[in-house]
Order: structure tokens, then C-alpha cells, then sequence
């Protein structure tokens, strides 16, 4: 039995935050410690643009690369393959740094949509 837990790093879109939600959901129940966004932030949310500076987009950013650096792996959550230009800086930064990066779409996962 290991020492601890596995954790797991849950990236992805904002868009898809129910899946994410689901995802962390279905870890958590299997014994995973999970790490994933606390903030969810979409493009074009003026109420979230006037509580949330640039400053603190931009902590965030890099808030979720330390978790990233916590995790054992990532887990990206990429319904029909779609990959935001945010989660692919994450994808190559896990990879950069040796972490495994897996696909809740495995078939879009070398040929995702990148937008």
C-alpha cells in the first residue's frame, strides 16, 4: 500500500467546470487527492472582471502550475477534444516538467482542438 494517496491535477476549460466538477467527484470517491481550479473565471464575465484584477488572473496562472508541481499527474477534461490555449500552456508545462498528462477524451488526445 503506498505512503499516501495519488494526486491528480485537474485542468481543462472553464467551460466544461460540470465535467471538471464531475471528474474531481469520481477521484475523490476512488481515493485520489484531487487539486484543480478554485476559480473559474470566462471570457466575456464582466461581474467576474470587475471582483477578480489582472494581477489576480495572473496569480492564479501561475497558482495552478504549483499545483500542477503537487500532483503525481494531470488529468485534462477535454469533451470533444477541445483544448483552450490556457489548459495547452498547462498540458506542455506538466510534460516539461515530467508529470504524465492524461485525457478524459483519450481519442482527441494527441489531435485536439486547440483554440
Amino acid at each position: 500500500m503506498p505512503d499516501r494517496p495519488e494526486i491528480v491535477c485537474i485542468c481543462g476549460s472553464v467551460r466544461f467546470m460540470d465535467e471538471m466538477s464531475a471528474a474531481n467527484r469520481d477521484l475523490t470517491l476512488a481515493g485520489v487527492i484531487v487539486v484543480a481550479p478554485g476559480v473559474f473565471l470566462r471570457d466575456g464575465d464582466h461581474e467576474a472582471d470587475e471582483l477578480i484584477t489582472n494581477e489576480q488572473k495572473t496569480a492564479l496562472g501561475a497558482l495552478h502550475l504549483r499545483k500542477i508541481d503537487l500532483a503525481d499527474r494531470v488529468l485534462v477534461v477535454n469533451p470533444g477534444g477541445y483544448i483552450g490555449e490556457s489548459t495547452s500552456r498547462e498540458i506542455a508545462y506538466a510534460q516539461a516538467t515530467g508529470k504524465p498528462v492524461s485525457f478524459t477524451d483519450p481519442a482527441f488526445g494527441d489531435t485536439a482542438v486547440i483554440s
